[in-house]
């Protein structure tokens, strides 16, 4: 007798069923393939000998144009008993492989969440004040998961490649995410987590009038439309390219699809009406994810980007969440790095850094592969 595990495709709703079940993410959803319009996507689940599904995925199919080969691509997942996979990662990886090949693919990238590697909120307070230290990995971990190591040492000894070693936010899932554990906390704990400033500021909404509110199923329409001119101004003050405003529209109908076990909530601080800054939150199962935020530059003083982030990290802990994820960072932490402020606004809340075993390629064609490596490189 083996322990054999097969590939088998599943319906949206089994894939939904186990991505929830299992605590994963919400991109190895069937709305985020939904959403995801540019690539294919199939819904996959590991089935052992009883026929038991043991873990899912969901597989995104990017196809090179006229070759009609993909990279398929698993982001943040596949969704699997990671301390199992970890005693030997070859039984759940291998047929996956195979069965990316047999789908055409040149490579096939998986993206891991399983923990690495962690850092306590104090640790990196320490590191962002210490003039030589340039980067997270300049500080020692406060913890180190087995299971992620063991895994780690697979993949680089079976042939897969990091995908998400790049500097700064390279494509794809951030390896490097903040999150706030909620599990045994009240909003008074919370509140003493964070920095003097953030309390400060947090005061200072209450003292303004801040409100923050939910869009609903009657105002999502005017409410995405608001979103999204702050949103694009954020992008024009902070210099990055914001999204159009119809990916905003695909993603509420998508993960806020009856039937779907994910809800994504748009929330909105304001001051007699007058919109100051938003988030975009997704929960799913216990844990919350911090997607986007935008602010205007009207009224800096209220605070409204800390009314918004202090009222969905309360409402997280309201509903049971055990985590509320700020999402990725960088490790750059020297003082004179603009990118080291996004790690200490997220620090300062309260955050742990996680690294997670993160985004990994496997070429199951390496000029294919190469080429395509080749291109991403010169897109910039």
């Amino acid at each position: 007798m083996t322990n054999a595990l097969r590939i088998v495709s599943v319906s949206p709703s089994d894939l939904d069923l186990g991505v929830a079940a299992r605590s994963g993410s919400f991109l190895q959803l069937s709305s985020w393939g939904r959403l995801k319009s540019e690539w294919s996507s199939e819904r996959i689940a590991w089935i052992d000998e009883a026929g038991e599904q043991q873990g899912v995925g969901l597989i995104l199919h990017r196809r090179l144009p006229r070759i009609g080969r993909s990279l398929a691509y698993l982001p943040e997942g596949p969704v699997l008993p990671y301390d199992q996979v970890a005693l030997d990662p070859g039984r759940w990886f291998d047929p996956l492989a195979a069965h990316a090949k047999a789908q055409g693919a040149f490579a096939l990238r998986v993206g891991c969440p399983s923990t690495a590697r962690s850092w306590t909120p104090a640790t990196v307070k320490a590191g962002l004040a210490d003039d030589s230290a340039g980067s997270l990995y300049d500080l020692p971990p406060d913890s180190v998961d087995p299971a992620g190591s063991a895994l780690i040492r697979w993949l680089t000894a079976h042939g897969y490649q990091r995908a998400d070693g790049g500097a700064g936010f390279a494509a794809g899932q951030p390896r490097l995410t903040a999150g706030l554990d909620l599990t045994g906390q009240d909003e008074v704990s919370l509140l003493k987590d964070m920095n003097q400033q953030w309390r400060r500021n947090i005061k200072a909404a209450d003292k303004a009038g801040v409100t923050v509110r939910t869009a609903t199923p009657e105002t999502m329409a005017a409410d995405l439309e608001a979103w999204h001119r702050c949103y694009v101004e954020t992008a024009e003050r902070d210099g990055f390219t914001p999204r159009p405003a119809s990916y905003f529209r695909t993603m509420v109908d998508a993960i806020g699809a009856e039937g779907s076990p994910a809800r994504l909530d748009l929330n909105l601080a304001e001051v007699d009406g007058e919109l100051l800054a938003a988030s975009i939150c997704v929960t799913l199962a216990d844990r919350c994810w911090y997607l986007y935020g935008a602010s205007t530059s009207a009224r800096r003083e209220a605070r409204g980007a800390n009314a918004v982030q202090w009222y969905g990290m309360r409402r997280a802990l309201a509903e049971g969440c055990t985590v509320y994820d700020m999402r990725g960072i960088t490790a750059d932490i020297a003082a004179d790095n603009p990118l080291a402020g996004l790690v200490r606004f997220k620090q300062s809340a309260g955050c742990a850094v996680h690294e997670r075993v993160g985004e990994w390629d496997l070429p199951l064609n390496r000029l294919l592969h190469r080429a395509f490596l080749t291109y991403l490189r010169r897109r910039g």
